[in-house]
């Protein structure tokens, strides 16, 4: 796709050059070089300097904060992605964090490779090889290996939460070795070719298995699921339902109940769930049933909420950092202990830069908290 394609596509030539989205990107405030609205001027002006060798291009963290605050409506990280892929078509992608750890893996899996990526939920909890019912665990078993051992980050305790709630609702769930990564981070790094092939493997084995329902307790997963995928496949043939979505269904019909928890929490959204999915309410009311637990907002949060400063592992950076540490500061000055989390991601991040910092908090996943919590 050329640049004038991407610029009608995203509405991009809309842009009033009235400098909102700058004002108000996370990596903007930390890093002056840049700004989505002279990345689009500079596609819109047809300049010498070429927009595909903009080492900004790779900069965006697409969390959207520009996008739901533009007067225009433009969507920018969707102008971002187009311009990464039309990059990666000529050769010029960009530097992956983790020695591209991650990214090869995901390609790996595009393969016929053969996982053992289940034997943690049998040993745990309650599992089917057929049902209504699909848990897609997604990249948690591959996370776990990066950050073990050397950062002492249990990567499973999501995935494990997850499994007991839904067993103590009465779900038993298909999981299988064979499903493959959700290919999220290769979309937003330009590389559909290898997302598409991910995608029609997922989708295929879920369709195999005859499975009507899509738990997923990872945003960006659920996300591309649900808005990324039909692109590639046409009609899933079965329903993508957020994790907490579904508890806050049985909640309300007084199916859940917890066991008291003494403690101050604050709740990080996650650009993919709170902004993008939408879904910003539903933790929150889940975990104001436990009682004992007193919830502190930090001054940014749902729709506003800050980004937890890496996208698709690809942009770790000082910048990174600042905008975690940032993130962290706000949470200790609410006053709460905890710092709750409901994406592998932000954990991870948050959790890294809380590692150089002296702050008197801790960094939990939120499904491990409730499935902690939860009355049996």
């Amino acid at each position: 796709m050329n640049l004038p394609d991407i610029v009608d596509r995203t509405g991009a030539y809309y842009c009033l050059d009235c400098g909102i989205c700058t004002g108000s990107c996370p990596v903007s405030r930390v890093f002056p070089d840049f700004s989505p609205r002279l990345m689009v001027e500079k596609v819109l002006l047809d300049q010498e300097e070429n927009p595909l060798e903009d080492v900004n291009v790779w900069a965006c963290l697409s969390c959207g904060q520009c996008s739901v605050r533009c007067p225009s409506e433009i969507d920018y990280p969707e102008f971002v992605r187009l311009i990464r892929e039309e990059a990666v078509s000529q050769g010029k992608a960009g530097t992956p964090a983790h020695r591209g750890l991650f990214q090869t893996i995901m390609r790996l899996q595009t393969m016929d490779v053969k996982q053992s990526k289940t034997d943690w939920a049998r040993e745990i909890g309650r599992v089917s090889t057929s049902g209504d019912v699909y848990l897609f665990v997604g990249c948690a078993p591959f996370f776990d290996v990066e950050f073990h051992d050397d950062w002492g980050l249990d990567m499973m305790d999501s995935p494990r939460g997850t499994l007991k709630l839904l067993n103590t609702i009465g779900i038993d769930p298909v999981v299988h070795d064979d499903e493959r990564c959700c290919g999220h981070d290769l979309f937003w790094n330009g590389d559909t070719e290898n997302f598409a092939k991910l995608a029609k493997k997922n989708v295929d084995l879920i369709r195999s298995l005859g499975c009507k329902q899509v738990v997923f307790s990872c945003p960006e997963g659920y996300m591309t699921f649900k808005n990324r995928y039909p692109n590639v496949v046409g009609d899933l043939g079965f329903e993508p339902i957020h994790l907490y979505e579904l508890l806050s269904r049985e909640a309300k019909a007084g199916k859940i109940q917890f066991e008291p928890f003494e403690t101050k929490l604050t709740f990080h959204d996650p650009c993919r769930l709170g902004r993008q999915a939408g879904i910003t309410e539903e933790p929150r009311e889940l975990l104001k049933l436990i009682p004992g637990v007193e919830l502190k907002e930090m001054e940014h949060n749902r729709m506003s909420g800050m980004c937890c400063g890496t996208s698709a592992w690809m942009n770790c950076s000082t910048c990174s950092k600042a905008i975690q540490k940032s993130r962290i500061e706000e949470a200790v000055y609410t006053g709460a202990e905890t710092l709750v989390t409901a994406c592998p991601k932000c954990r991870a991040h948050l959790s890294c830069a809380l590692r150089d910092m002296d702050a008197p908090l801790q960094i939990r996943d939120l499904n491990e908290i409730l499935a902690q919590s939860i009355r049996v």
